[in-house]
């Protein structure tokens, strides 16, 4: 009895064929089923590699939207501390403000008895403990007789007209002006001076002469 290969049929054969040759193409018959096999098999990997590609980049995306909201959150985070920092600052500027207000008509009682050669003994180290514990809060004191008069920072309560005078000019402090780095509690209360009707236009006048050299009227 003749044992037959699987899958291989002797009229695959050709007649006069020796046992050899059928032998050859019954391998030969194996190697054609099996390639589709190996086919199928490589087709399966590619799409098995190209599956895993996509959910890569799906965890890629997933990565870059959870860092870009971890940034946002640690932005609003640091603008969030500064305006605390801020607001902070603010809520003590106006506490120490406030405070000192409230101790200025004392500094200006200091100043009036200083003027008056009355801030004497007991008196005059409390004062200037005063005057040393308010200027280490920040306290700053301003306003001199002299200086150009400022409407931010001068409160003119008198008014006059002087002749060495070329602008508004602080000519009197009737009381010092305070401040907070920045922030002006109270301003300088001053008499100010203007220079008199038609003196600036004679200056300018005389000033143009001397400077085309005109000769005087004899």
């Amino acid at each position: 009895m003749t044992e037959e290969t699987p899958g291989f049929e002797e009229s695959d054969v050709p007649s006069g064929a020796t046992p050899d040759d059928a032998a050859e193409a019954a391998d030969s018959s194996k190697e054609e089923k099996a390639a589709p096999a190996g086919d199928a098999s490589s087709q399966k990997s590619a799409a098995g590699t190209a599956g895993l590609t996509a959910q890569l980049d799906q965890v890629r995306s997933a990565l870059d939207e959870r860092t870009a909201d971890l940034q946002r959150l640690q932005a609003e985070y640091q603008n969030y501390r500064r305006r605390v920092e801020r607001d902070r600052i603010t809520v003590k500027e106006i506490a120490v403000a406030t405070l000192l207000s409230e101790l200025l008509p004392v500094l200006d009682d200091v100043g009036r008895a200083r003027e008056h050669g009355e801030l004497l003994g007991g008196f005059k180290s409390v004062a200037e403990s005063l005057e040393t514990v308010v200027a280490k809060m920040g306290l700053q004191q301003f306003g001199k007789e002299g200086e150009p008069f400022d409407p931010t920072i001068h409160e003119a309560l008198m008014h006059s007209y002087a002749p060495d005078v070329t602008e508004t000019t602080c000519v009197a402090i009737l009381q010092p002006g305070y401040r907070i780095g920045e922030r002006t509690i109270r301003p300088a209360r001053v008499a100010v001076a203007e220079p008199q009707p038609g003196a600036t236009s004679g200056t300018k006048e005389e000033k143009a002469d001397e400077e085309s050299g005109a000769p005087e009227e004899g």
